[in-house]
């Protein structure tokens, strides 16, 4: 996959970013120390902290924040550090020291998606998934809050009209819009979880075939089809005796 490194040491003729990956952290001070840039990137958009927290070299990522390495950074794939990262107490600090556990790569993919894909710890995935869900309870807090001030300011609305000789108007006509408002939302919020279950399903299934293509070559994926495609037809004619697609075939004699 597109996320796990092949040949990392052989990749990079940055001293900086080797370093970040071999985890020497005094070579990785000393370069800083005499003015490397903090942010340099790889040939695929990775900088320092994607390999070191990718390797879960948290003292190298500590010190790559101190001298002002970009937190927030992402690869030419969208992927932040958390994307890459694999380990507790790198993931402890990228996300204490403002890195967003939910956030997403071009493919739409998590840190936690990504951590599942690659088989990590389950204390890593445990972690993960305590996090997101920290995060989604925090959301939904801040989406009541909303939804009471909206309601706040509708009955405030309400009384403007009453105090100004507009209470002639029916309750029926303001009480029927809020019922049907609250039927559509509980509506929506029984239905979106299976809504959501199908599109992550399908999100991930060509997040995973675009990493296979890239990783892979157009090319060369395309001759594994036909390879797969002619081992299929050479397996039903051995089984059947009989060529598919070929019509007015002599019938063997057993």
């Amino acid at each position: 996959m597109s996320y796990v490194f092949v040949n990392d040491s052989s990749q990079t003729n940055v001293p900086l970013l080797q370093a970040c990956i071999d985890g020497d952290f005094n070579y990785s001070k000393r370069l800083l120390e005499s003015g490397f840039d903090p942010n340099i990137r790889d040939s695929r958009g990775r900088t320092g902290l994607h390999l070191a927290a990718a390797r879960g070299n948290v003292d190298i990522c500590q010190l790559l924040h101190k001298f002002g390495a970009d937190l927030l950074a992402t690869d030419y794939q969208g992927n932040t550090a958390l994307h890459l990262c694999g380990h507790v107490d790198t993931i402890q600090f990228l996300v204490s020291n403002g890195l967003k556990i939910d956030i997403c790569n071009h493919q739409g993919a998590t840190p936690l998606v990504l951590a599942k894909r690659r088989g990590v710890n389950k204390d890593v995935i445990r972690l993960l998934e305590s996090l997101e869900e920290q995060e989604v309870k925090g959301f939904n807090r801040g989406a009541h809050s909303k939804l009471e001030t909206m309601q706040t300011a509708e009955s405030e609305s309400c009384c403007c009209l009453a105090s100004k000789g507009q209470s002639s108007v029916p309750k029926s006509n303001l009480v029927l819009p809020a019922l049907l408002s609250c039927s559509a939302m509980e509506s929506h919020s029984l239905l979106n979880p299976n809504l959501q279950q199908g599109e992550g399903v399908l999100s991930s299934f060509r997040t995973t075939w675009q990493e296979f293509v890239e990783d892979l070559g157009f090319w060369r994926v395309l001759l594994l089809i036909i390879v797969i495609a002619l081992l299929s037809l050479g397996i039903a004619y051995y089984v059947s005796g009989v060529l598919p697609f070929v019509e007015n075939q002599p019938e063997l004699v057993h």
